[in-house]
């Protein structure tokens, strides 16, 4: 178990460095004008016009990092701070949303997948802390209750590692489009490029921390077993 623990903690040390160079960094870029007056959401529906999507409308959200989109309704979601601000965050932001938007309308095959999981895994996020720590506390008695609270882990956790090409790619079409459309060139694709890498180092670490309380689980359940 000391391994596991050593693991823990080098990932929630690695957790407070990409958030704190996640945080800086968008302050940094999002100071940072475009050299074209478009806003997030001009930058969003001119992606979505210039690649053919005309069935996803471009909507505001309140809140802060809370972009995303929904496949249900068709809609890519930019928060307050993207929607209405012309900088090089705010583009980044809206062309990655918009690179989620340009796989589902393409079939991308990971986004497909995890689309499929997640009922399945909004269940098993529901419910997996209480039959874990019922599993914990009954172990010996009843062995089998730890064991399905390890599997529906172990399905957030294969979702966690399922979402990383999905952000990876919507980040790679995301920088690609900026610069063959003219809204971002040399150094500020350069910017808009290190913005979306360092969130996508927040994907990589939150994956890690999965996989590690995976294995923390499985330990528990062998060793009790035994």
């Amino acid at each position: 178990m000391g391994l596991v623990y050593i693991i823990f903690i080098g990932i929630t040390i690695a957790s407070y460095v990409v958030q704190s160079s996640l945080k800086r960094k968008f302050e940094k870029y999002s100071q940072e004008p475009l050299d074209v007056p478009l806003t997030g959401r001009d930058v969003a529906a001119k992606m979505l016009h210039d690649n053919g999507v005309n069935n996803v409308n471009v909507t505001s959200v309140q809140g802060q990092l809370t972009d995303h989109y929904n496949p249900a309704n068709g809609t890519v979601n930019l928060s307050d701070v993207v929607f209405s601000v012309n900088s090089v965050a705010s583009a980044a932001v809206a062309a990655h949303e918009c690179g989620h938007a340009l796989q589902h309308a393409q079939g991308y095959a990971p986004l497909k997948l995890r689309t499929k999981l997640v009922p399945v895994v909004s269940f098993a996020s529901s419910w997996v802390t209480w039959i874990l720590l019922a599993g914990i506390l009954l172990v010996q008695i009843f062995p089998i209750i730890l064991g399905v609270g390890v599997a529906l882990f172990a399905l957030t956790t294969l979702f966690s590692f399922i979402t990383l090409p999905v952000e990876i790619d919507a980040s790679r079409r995301a920088v690609a489009w900026l610069e063959s459309s003219g809204i971002t060139h040399g150094e500020k694709t350069q910017h808009a490029s290190d913005a979306l890498h360092a969130a996508a180092y927040t994907y990589v670490v939150a994956a890690l921390s999965s996989l590690a309380t995976l294995f923390y689980y499985v330990m528990i359940l062998l060793g009790r077993r035994r």
